[in-house]
Parts: C-alpha cells; structure tokens; sequence
C-alpha cells in the first residue's frame, strides 16, 4: 500500500491531486523550489551561451535568437526541477510528488539533519527504501513503515521543514531528545 502510486489521468498536476481528495486543506503544503541564486546563475549562463551563438552566427539577422531560446531553456529546467511537492492531506496522508503514503502504514519518524544526510543517502541507505531527495534540500524526513504487504521499510523524502511535516502527520520525532519533545494529549 506505501508504493508510489499512479495519478490519475482526470489530474492535470500533483496539486490537483492533493486537493482533490476532499474541500478541507492540506495540513502541510510546501513547494521545494530551488535556491533563488540558481535562477541568477541561470541568467549568467544564458548570457555566455548565448554570445557564443551570437558569435558564431556573425551579423545574421537570427543570432540574438540565441539569447531567448537560452534562456527559454534555462527557465524550463530550473521550473521544472522546483515544482515537487510535499504535502500531507486533511486525511493524514502523505503527498511526496506522485507517491502517496497513508499514515496507518508509519510506524515511526525522525528528522535526518543535513549533518546526517550524506550518511542516510550513502551506506546507510537500504536498497529497497523509496528516496525523493532534491539535492538542494538540507533536511530530510525519515518515515519508517509497518505494512506487512510491502518490501519498502523506509521512506526518505527532503523538506525544508522535517518536523513540521511530522507534526502535521501526528508522530513524535524519534531524532529529538525525550527533553525537546513537546508533551502530547492522549485521549
């Protein structure tokens, strides 16, 4: 049931899925869009690229046509690299772009510091874990499952803000001290 699963073809994007399920909001929405200086880098890329198309396409009338598919280009690339989304619906269920993961399945969570991160991408990481990792992104969430029906044991999924995205799936961080837990009603 953790599996990612297929949209389906009436959606036109992932933030029509998620709030299509039901009228209530999301519980957390976050966009993981890349760094603002990425874009300006962008721009700097596309002013090099396109001076040597324009130097190679000497005083032709097309050679600053260069410049706009360039930065066309760029644009696209960078857009479409920070349009995943993470999200946890009214429903408690867990939006990682495209997959989907209920609550009922999770086990437990933890915040994966930056300082963390290189070792729970590198030996630490179990094959059969599904990963949604933006580079660009410090912090991660670690969901361990408990769905006797599916071989994925973890779920490692980036965002800018790992504790609220437990706080808004009802799981305590088992990476906080007992002393940085906020104490919690259970009725």
């Amino acid at each position: 049931m953790a599996a990612p699963q297929s949209p389906n073809s009436s959606s036109s994007g992932p933030a029509s899925q998620v709030g299509s399920q039901s009228a209530r909001p999301d519980l957390y929405d976050e966009r993981l869009t890349v760094p603002w200086w990425w874009w300006v880098a962008g721009a700097v890329v596309t002013g090099v690229v396109g001076y040597e198309i324009q130097l190679s396409a000497h005083k032709s009338a097309w050679s600053v046509a260069g410049y706009v598919v360039v930065g066309i280009l760029a644009a696209a690339l960078l857009w479409s690299m920070g349009r995943t989304r993470v999200a946890v619906t009214a429903d408690g269920e867990l939006v990682a772009d495209k997959a989907r993961l209920p609550r009922e399945v999770v086990a437990r969570g933890a915040t994966v510091a930056a300082t963390a991160k290189s070792a729970a991408l590198g030996r630490q990481l179990d094959p059969a874990a599904f990963l949604m990792h933006r580079a660009w992104i410090k912090a991660m969430v670690l969901l361990v499952l408990d769905d006797p029906d599916d071989p994925t044991p973890y779920w490692l999924v980036s965002t800018r803000h790992p504790d609220r995205v437990l706080a808004a799936l009802g799981i305590d961080d088992a990476a906080a001290s007992p002393r940085d837990r906020a104490p919690r009603d259970r009725d």
